[in-house]
């Protein structure tokens, strides 16, 4: 680029939040540039601000100066959103992680909240329970750390079907117009001055008022949900992050603006829950099941979680030291473990003696010599049975749904049973470190086997044939197939090891062929980061709010230069 010192910026940057904030070596720069699981790329430097303000003045000069921004939390997506891809950018890339700008407001007597850029959902659940709220999501990417924030701009979430993805159209962030001019957008619902840094400073110390809140006619909640997954009959998809009725400035952005805060409903938490595990050998009697339930019930179920008896098996041997953290430290230990993880690859990246991903080796040769977790009537059930569904149901929902049961396997192949208490939990927790088992195969076996494939899709509402039946040409391919997913809302992830010698990315081209055909949508909730095409609605909205291109750029496959050229 003419005219530009990188020295002088990178002081510039350091005038603002201190050198110790600045990140500009290699391996200072490498946890936040890398993805947690998908994609890295080159960044002149990480920014960690303290203040929201400190955000904005960060911004402002890269505006300046003509240097990319990207905005990043916990860096916990699934498809390499939050971190550059590759070294083909046209401007000098700088990342702003927000993780120490943590602040959660409660308003309304915890009936919203307003989570600033930083903050998690396991911070967030744990500041609702004494008012007897819980967050939009309170399982899946919430343990491993998820920032509020993040799953708003990638309209995330949805497990539980009451609640819906992440949405709202109550937010404060900055946006970039046409003109290059970097303006803040206070749609927070909340009076908090004129200029940026009042705006900013007023929010970040709570310099306002109940007085001062408002309760606009604006949606703090996907509060449409309930009704759209019970339409069985619709021709399309409940939940797809494509979906143009849920992109709505901050929400669906993935980066194109920067969000300092975003405000959101919470729900109030059940008074009893009631885990019911069921088995079945036929995916037809889940079909049936799901249409049942989601037409007939008067209460809904909290969430619906599918395990396939494959993912079962992986989950069990490859996902147990994960399992054990969880269940014996808690939730929160979770971020502390990946961060631990990621410091000792990459020493092990400096020490030519230690195997590469040697954090997940070391991890899976101490699991070896832990007893079996895992309940013995889920066991049982591996045996018999190669679905595995497992529905939670809450205060007037459990005796409806065991009625249904009861009554549905006396004349339908399979059974269920009702789980106490450490059953429930260790169910729930054994579907949910699933997803991190294809991750630990691959580590342990790439040098015989050929590349991973992820899959996040969301079939039509009226779909029957859910379970994957795919062509030979394409069956012969793989070498280990996962399934696991959120059957009411019929989003399924489909994880693949695909054998030594074939080509993964025509081999994803046939896949998506393939399912375009049976009129799914992709992806449904881990956004596109740079492993998936931004269909048309989403490619425009990005262009719409980001007309310089200056936020995220090549985001969902886009062009990287500058007005989109």
């Amino acid at each position: 680029m003419k005219n530009f010192n990188k020295n002088n910026f990178i002081t510039d940057l350091i005038n603002i939040i201190g050198e110790k904030n600045i990140l500009t070596t290699a391996w200072g720069k490498l946890p936040y540039s890398k993805g947690w699981r998908y994609g890295e790329g080159n960044a002149l430097a990480v920014a960690r601000p303290e203040t929201l303000f400190e955000i904005w003045r960060l911004i402002e000069i890269c505006v300046d100066k003509n240097v990319i921004v990207i905005m990043q939390a916990a860096n916990t997506g699934l498809t390499g959103g939050s971190t550059p891809y590759g070294d083909d950018y046209d401007r000098p890339v700088v990342i702003i992680n927000t993780k120490r700008i943590s602040d959660i407001h409660i308003l309304d007597n915890g009936k919203q909240i307003v989570g600033f850029s930083g903050s998690t959902l396991i911070g967030l659940e744990k500041k609702l329970a004494s008012y007897g709220r819980e967050p939009h999501s309170v399982i899946g990417s919430s343990c491993i750390g998820a920032s509020i924030v993040g799953g708003v701009c990638n309209n995330s979430g949805g497990a539980l079907i009451k609640r819906g993805p992440a949405y709202t159209e109550l937010a404060l962030y900055a946006q970039i117009d046409s003109s290059g001019k970097l303006i803040l957008i206070n749609d927070l619902g909340i009076e908090l001055g004129n200029s940026p840094k009042e705006i900013l400073n007023n929010l970040q110390f709570k310099n306002y008022n109940e007085d001062q809140i408002e309760f606009p006619n604006k949606r703090a909640s996907d509060n449409e949900y309930e009704k759209r997954v019970r339409d069985i009959e619709a021709s399309t998809p409940s939940r797809f992050n494509a979906d143009k009725r849920r992109l709505y400035g901050a929400s669906g952005c993935a980066g194109k603006v920067a969000v300092f805060a975003v405000r959101l409903d919470t729900y109030p938490t059940p008074k009893r829950n009631q885990v019911f595990y069921i088995g079945t050998n036929s995916s037809n009697v889940l079909a049936n099941m799901r249409r049942d339930i989601l037409s007939q019930f008067k209460h809904l179920p909290n969430s619906g979680e599918y395990l396939h008896r494959d993912c079962y098996d992986a989950s069990k041997k490859y996902s147990k030291d994960t399992f054990y953290v969880i269940d014996k430290l808690g939730a929160d230990f979770i971020p502390k473990l990946f961060e631990f993880k990621r410091i000792l690859d990459l020493i092990a990246e400096k020490l030519k003696i230690l195997p590469n991903q040697f954090s997940d080796r070391l991890m899976q040769f101490i699991s070896k010599f832990s007893f079996n977790h895992l309940p013995h009537r889920m066991e049982e059930y591996r045996d018999k049975y190669e679905h595995h569904w497992i529905i939670e149901m809450s205060d007037e929902g459990i005796d409806e749904a065991k009625v249904y049961f009861e009554k549905f396997f006396q004349k339908n192949e399979g059974d269920f049973f009702e789980c106490d208490d450490k059953e429930a939990k260790k169910a729930i927790l054994h579907r949910f470190v699933a997803a991190s088992a294809l991750g630990r195969y691959y580590s342990i076996n790439q040098k015989n086997i050929g590349s991973m494939l992820s899959l996040d899709i969301a079939f039509p509402r009226n779909e029957l044939d859910w379970f994957e039946n795919l062509p030979e040409e394409i069956e012969r391919s793989f070498e280990m197939k996962l399934y696991y997913g959120h059957l009411f809302c019929h989003v399924l992830h489909h994880n693949y090891i695909v054998k030594k010698g074939i080509d993964a990315q025509k081999l994803m081209g046939k896949l998506l062929k393939y399912y375009d055909s049976k009129g799914a949508e992709y992806p449904a909730e881990h956004n596109v980061g740079h492993e998936y095409f931004a269909k048309p609605p989403l490619s425009k909205f990005y262009k719409d709010l980001d007309p310089t291109n200056s936020f995220n750029p090549g985001i969902g496959k886009t062009s990287k230069k500058k007005h989109w050229n």
